[in-house]
């Protein structure tokens, strides 16, 4: 099969290939997509349509939680990843009840005004450029009373920091390369502008783009847990990067770093890793929207 960034993520980068690793992630995404999934009010007949379905873990979810009379319709930038959730539409045996579209959220081409009962995104708006227009695609393509249910990782707050870490280490003189330089050019790869459309907004943002898009009864809940990292293996974190188009820690290492850089950044590095000092951060936005039976205001305030 083919490759794409997010594929290659997805299916590989998000657990560095490691078992154990994949593992904590796919319960961590697991309790994301039940959470996702009690809010969408789920019912047997209904139509769901995924956005930005990726390996199909919600629309399959969806399908296991209303039965077989719940159809699906998956959609996603990524043909690899398209393929890739067919194939396992068909081993679970329920590939009659899905349809797959490649293409944007900002264009939902295939899918009716006012056709689907439910709509659902995981961790895919956040990388949409015009997150107004893709909600007014979600708009129109539910029914009235239908009920959009996202959740949506909000990275603003990192790639401040590291806007910020890269402002300081450019004030500076010209030295040798201290720990701070290297923990900037390790974070910048990461997040190297908040105007980036992953970075560009925030939770109060969401819901603003949701009045703008013709919502009504939108309800935000913001969800911050800092937790010590899961990751102790030194080979897991050098291979792992925390969304699609981040690369990851190794990657960086041997393109911004020379040797005696690649020493001392692992020398105080390897060790908070390997003793579980290191500290994760995830700042999840998980919000509901439904359509009303009229058109209310658009310009963002809901009346």
């Amino acid at each position: 099969m083919d490759e794409d960034e997010w594929s290659t993520w997805l299916l590989g980068r998000r657990h560095a290939g490691n078992q154990e690793y994949r593992r904590v992630v796919q319960a961590a995404i697991e309790r994301i997509r039940d959470r996702v999934l009690d809010a969408a009010r789920l019912r047997p007949d209904m139509t769901l349509a995924d956005i930005g379905s990726g390996d199909g873990l919600v629309a399959f979810g969806a399908i296991a939680r209303a039965g077989p009379s719940l159809r699906a319709i998956l959609t996603d930038v990524s043909a690899p990843l398209l393929a890739h959730a067919k194939q396992r539409a068909i081993e679970l045996g329920v590939e009659r009840q899905c349809a797959f579209l490649e293409g944007s959220a900002e264009k939902l081409e295939g899918i009716g005004d006012a056709s689907v009962d439910a709509v659902t995104t995981r961790a895919s708006l956040a990388y949409v450029a015009d997150k107004t227009a893709a909600l007014r695609e979600i708009h129109r393509v539910l029914k009235p009373g239908g009920i959009l249910s996202s959740a949506e990782p909000v990275f603003q707050d990192a790639a401040m920091e590291a806007v910020h870490l890269t402002s300081l280490v450019n004030a500076q003189p010209a030295r040798e390369p201290s720990l701070r330089d290297l923990l900037q050019r390790w974070k910048a790869a990461h997040y190297p502008s908040t105007e980036d459309p992953i970075a560009n907004y925030s939770e109060r943002d969401l819901v603003r783009f949701a009045c703008q898009a013709g919502f009504r009864n939108v309800h935000l809940e913001l969800h911050i847990d800092v937790r010590p990292s899961p990751i102790s293996n030194w080979d897991v974190f050098l291979d792992v990067s925390p969304h699609p188009l981040a690369p990851p820690l190794r990657q960086i290492l041997a393109a911004q770093f020379v040797e005696a850089e690649r020493k001392l950044f692992e020398n105080i590095l390897r060790p908070r890793v390997e003793s579980g000092q290191m500290v994760d951060r995830d700042v999840m936005a998980y919000f509901t929207a439904e359509k009303g039976w009229s058109n209310p205001r658009s310009d963002g305030t809901g009346l």
